[in-house]
């Protein structure tokens, strides 16, 4: 709890309209996007500059008080839930664009920037900011640099970590460095920039970001292939790769995804396949008519049905639009939707979704999956129901076997999501005892009181979603 004196010293500090330490304040957030985890904070602080962070961070850390940076808390691993209490920061002040650099092709922004607000700014002046996650409606920046957020276009441009040059951050002890810059070459020290991108929150307040932009395609053509064959797709996918082309987009939804999504988008997508692969180019025209061209050609080849180019861009933008909506359309079917991620080599998707279905039918629940198959991010899906218990452990079991199963084929527990609470019981699956304690002693170097976002990321006893309250 926070004694009335801590909490006129903040509100010294951001303000009294900008702490709020209401059953109603509070309510709204002890939760994020992430099914059954909920903890109520002792109070929500929106500072309105690096200078209160600063000096909030400094008191938490004084007086031992839990700190949860917070973006629109979209995502899926509790990441942003704050299981032990104490105070969530919003960003709803530091929600601005500081500059676009034409000549350094960069962009400096605050951490509340809404991600397509952004990606709309830039692309005004004829820029391109690649990451896109399918909550870039509503995420932020902040938040996308602290999951290290991926995206359709992950397989040609890479992630968030891929983009962020550097950063404005303040430590747990209140200090507030900077890392990086717009430079592009820097080998001064180790990466910090990189240590503080997909931290979740752990190491410090992320509270400025230099963002690298990149010039705007030319054109863009969309593609869809249909498929009565698993396989049949994966195989498309290695050889479209193998054959040195790398697309823009390269999704995978199996048949049960089409049938929900078809019946939420009512685009006119087909469901009686067992799986569909959503394939775009873009770039110089010729080189995009090329690559799709060869890209149909070995389609056809490894056995899809039809292979269909989208006539015109409202068509391949409500193709798109149905693929980033596939979460919307599954969450209608049942009160509880739980979305997870799995990465295997790209090579190996085939056995991962045999596996994904085979472990849907042996614990006898229900998983959609669909995903970004050019990296091998796939997305399994369990529509259910948190009242009833005995399904839900069953779900749980399922996704245990999935996330090893993923391990086995040389793959790993989250390409995207993170790893927050949901999945801090498996990360020792993938790093190994060592790798654990690397990670802690990087923790409690910068961290010592452990203040920041705590309860996330390093393993627990517990293998099971808990909704926790306070």
């Amino acid at each position: 709890m926070i004694s009335n004196e801590v909490k006129q010293q903040l509100i010294r500090i951001v303000g009294e309209e900008n702490y709020d330490d209401s059953k109603a304040g509070r309510l709204v957030y002890s939760y994020d996007a992430t099914p059954q985890f909920q903890s109520l904070p002792d109070a929500v602080i929106a500072p309105r500059n690096t200078l209160e962070v600063s000096r909030v961070v400094k008191i938490c850390n004084e007086h031992r008080i839990p700190i949860v940076p917070r973006g629109s808390g979209t995502n899926l691993c509790a990441g942003t839930c704050p299981v032990e209490g104490g105070i969530v920061l919003v960003f709803k002040h530091m929600n601005k664009i500081l500059e676009i650099d034409e000549e350094n092709l960069t962009v400096t922004v605050q951490p509340g920037v809404i991600t397509l607000d952004l990606m709309n700014a830039v692309e005004a002046k004829g820029l391109f900011y690649p990451p896109d996650p399918s909550s870039m409606k509503i995420s932020t920046i902040g938040g996308n640099i602290n999951e290290n957020s991926g995206g359709l276009r992950g397989l040609k441009y890479g992630v968030t970590r891929d983009y962020v040059m550097g950063l404005e951050v303040v430590l747990a002890n209140g200090e507030i460095i900077r890392t990086g810059g717009k430079l592009a070459k820097d080998v001064a020290g180790y990466d910090l920039t990189r240590l503080f991108v997909g931290s979740e929150g752990t190491l410090g307040v992320i509270t400025e970001a230099t963002l690298k932009l990149i010039p705007m395609p030319e054109t863009k053509k969309t593609m869809l292939a249909l498929y009565e064959d698993l396989e049949a797709a994966a195989r498309s996918v290695s050889k479209i790769i193998a054959n040195k082309i790398i697309p823009a987009t390269l999704e995978f939804l199996d048949q049960p995804t089409l049938e929900v999504v078809e019946a939420y988008a009512q685009i006119g997508l087909p469901t009686d396949v067992q799986a569909v692969l959503l394939i775009e180019q873009d770039g110089p025209k010729e080189v995009v008519e090329r690559d799709m061209k060869k890209m149909a050609e070995i389609c056809k080849k490894e056995q899809a049905v039809s292979v269909q180019l989208a006539r015109s861009e409202e068509e391949a933008e409500a193709l798109r639009t149905a693929r980033r909506t596939a979460l919307s359309a599954l969450a209608r079917l049942k009160p509880t939707t739980i979305l997870e991620d799995a990465t295997v080599p790209r090579s190996e998707i085939a056995k991962m979704v045999k596996a994904i279905n085979k472990i849907a039918e042996k614990y006898n629940v229900k998983i959609c999956t669909f995903g970004h198959a050019g990296d091998g991010n796939l997305h399994p899906t369990c529509p259910t129901d948190a009242r009833d218990r005995d399904e839900m452990e069953r779900v749980e079991k399922a996704f245990e076997e999935i996330f090893a199963k993923a391990i086995e084929l040389g793959g790993t527990i989250t390409g995207e999501h993170g790893v927050g609470a949901m999945k801090a019981p498996y990360l020792e699956w993938k790093l190994g005892e060592a790798g654990i304690a690397a990670m802690k002693a990087i923790k409690q170097a910068l961290d010592p009181n452990n203040i920041m976002n705590p309860g996330k990321v390093f393993a627990k006893s517990t293998r099971k979603r808990v909704v926790v309250t306070r």
